[in-house]
Order: C-alpha cells, then sequence, then structure tokens
C-alpha cells in the first residue's frame, strides 16, 4: 500500500516538474539601444556636465572640447581670404584707357577717310590709322585676357580657402559634444581637463524608454512567432518577484545560432535557437537593462 502511496507522489511530482518546465515559451535578457558618443575633435575637454544615471534629451549640449586653435587657425584664413580679394583686378578700370585710345584713334581714322574720299588726305594716313586702331585692340585683348586669368586664379584661390574655412567651421561645431538621442547616460568615460583624441569615447547613452527583451526561441516554435505579434513578457526582478508586461514582436532572426549559456529554452533539448527582439514600454524606467524575462505567447 505505502508502494503505491509512493508512486503516487513520484507521478505528482514529475507532472509538476513538467509543467513548471513549460510556464514560458523562450527567456531572454532585457536590452536597449545603446550609443557611445565619441569625440570628433582633438583637444582640451573643458567640460562634460553630465553624470552616470543621467537623462539628456536629443541635442542637448553635455560638453565642449577646446576650440583656440582653430578660433586661431580660422582667423588666419579670413585675412587670407581678404588679401585675395583685395588683390583683385578691376577689369573695367584698367581697360578704360585703352578703350579710350581705340576711340580716338577710331574717330581720327573715320575723318581721315572722309578726308580721303574728298581728296583732302592720302592712303598712307588712313593705312597708319587702321593700323593704330588695330594695335590698340589687340592690345586690349591681350589685356582683357591677362585680367581674367588673374582674376580666375585669385578666385580659385579664395574658393580653397573658403573650403578651408568650412572645415575649420565643422571641426569647431564638432568640438561641441551633443547628445545623438534622448536617453539615460549609462557610462562616462572621461573628465574635464583631459586631452581628448579623435575617437576618444566620451559617454555611453541608452534609451530605456524604448527597452526590448531579446528572447531565444526554437525552430519547432518560429511557426508560432510572428512580427507584430503581441506576446506577454514576464520580468523577473527576482527573489520571486515579476511583472507581467504586454510586448510586441519587432524583430526574427533568419539564422539560429547556439544557445547562450544564460538562456532555458522549454526544450532543454534544444542546442540551437532563434533570437527575437520583443518591444516593451517602459516609461517609468521601472526595467533595468540585464534583468531576465520570460516570454508567453
Amino acid at each position: 500500500m505505502k508502494s503505491n502511496k509512493y508512486l503516487y507522489l513520484f507521478f505528482i511530482l514529475l507532472l509538476a516538474s513538467c509543467s513548471s518546465s513549460s510556464d514560458f515559451d523562450a527567456q531572454g535578457t532585457f536590452e536597449a539601444t545603446e550609443v557611445t558618443i565619441s569625440s570628433e575633435a582633438t583637444g582640451k575637454i573643458l567640460w562634460l556636465n553630465v553624470e552616470e544615471g543621467d537623462s539628456v534629451t536629443q541635442g542637448q549640449v553635455m560638453g565642449q572640447i577646446d576650440t583656440v586653435q582653430l578660433a586661431l587657425q580660422r582667423g588666419e584664413l579670413i585675412l587670407q581670404r581678404q588679401a585675395l580679394m583685395e588683390s583683385l583686378p578691376d577689369i573695367q578700370k584698367q581697360a578704360q584707357s585703352l578703350r579710350e585710345q581705340i576711340a580716338g584713334a577710331t574717330t581720327d581714322r573715320d575723318r581721315i577717310a572722309r578726308l580721303l574720299a574728298a581728296g583732302a588726305a592720302t592712303q598712307q594716313q588712313l593705312d597708319n590709322l587702321n593700323t593704330q586702331v588695330a594695335s590698340l585692340k589687340g592690345q586690349l585683348d591681350a589685356l582683357l585676357s591677362q585680367l581674367s586669368t588673374t582674376t580666375t586664379s585669385t578666385t580659385s584661390k579664395a574658393e580653397a580657402v573658403d573650403a578651408q574655412l568650412a572645415a575649420i567651421d565643422d571641426k569647431i561645431a564638432k568640438s561641441t559634444i551633443v547628445a545623438p538621442i534622448s536617453g539615460t547616460v549609462l557610462a562616462k568615460y572621461a573628465e574635464p581637463g583631459e586631452v581628448a583624441a579623435f575617437g576618444t569615447p566620451l559617454v555611453k547613452l541608452a534609451d530605456i524608454s524604448n527597452i526590448y527583451l531579446r528572447a531565444y526561441f526554437t525552430s519547432d516554435q518560429l511557426q508560432d512567432v510572428k512580427l507584430g505579434q503581441k506576446v506577454t513578457v514576464v520580468a523577473d526582478y527576482g527573489g520571486g518577484n515579476t511583472r507581467d508586461y504586454e510586448g510586441a514582436v519587432t524583430y526574427i532572426a533568419t539564422q539560429s545560432e547556439f544557445t547562450p549559456k544564460t538562456i532555458q529554452t522549454a526544450d532543454s533539448r534544444a542546442n540551437l535557437v532563434y533570437a527575437v527582439k520583443i518591444s516593451v514600454p517602459n516609461a517609468d524606467h521601472s526595467l533595468k537593462l540585464g534583468l531576465t524575462g520570460n516570454v508567453i505567447l
């Protein structure tokens, strides 16, 4: 009789263990999109007014890198450009004298032509004036060509300086450390007074208002998972404390991977699983990165 009682208890425990293993369909951890802000300039960090845990908004100025040398270079380039523009030739003014000479010689030529027709001048006089007009026009054409070449060259040099100024202005703008997204400061890697090089990590941000659970499903479960599908996500706060959230499937991996060591699956025999991202609202920031969550389809 006792043996039957023990056998009955054994089956009860077996059923309980089997049912507990199927309490969830997948397991994962909560993550968020993290952005590491690196220095886009080289120089001393003048100030960096954020600390870990601070909330920032997109476009918020968080710090400043010294721009004194850049400002000096910019001032020098502005002086160079001014000098170039002042050296541009005044084409109309420089050509005015020759145009006046051409006009006078043309008037004389026309007068001699009339006198020649009346027999009061010689052909030699007309030929000399024709030669003079042609020579003056040739001089004007040469002068205009030279002035045009000088203007083009000087303008090209000014444009090159403008490009350098634009590059300097871009560097000055990038010396201001701005938050690219709204989020929370996860880590601060630098302090005021330190010298940052291009690419030096400064701050890490994450938008924990838009958090997601990266869960793992076996291949036979994928047929029950669809993009946009609403699921229940159970956050495990430890100590038996859990909280249910409604989530939505936003990503399903197309390639399998080995089951992460920290992840349990409904089928303990599964070696390969598929990652699935489930978006979970976190307006009150109660969900923390790294928390474990279970998924119920």
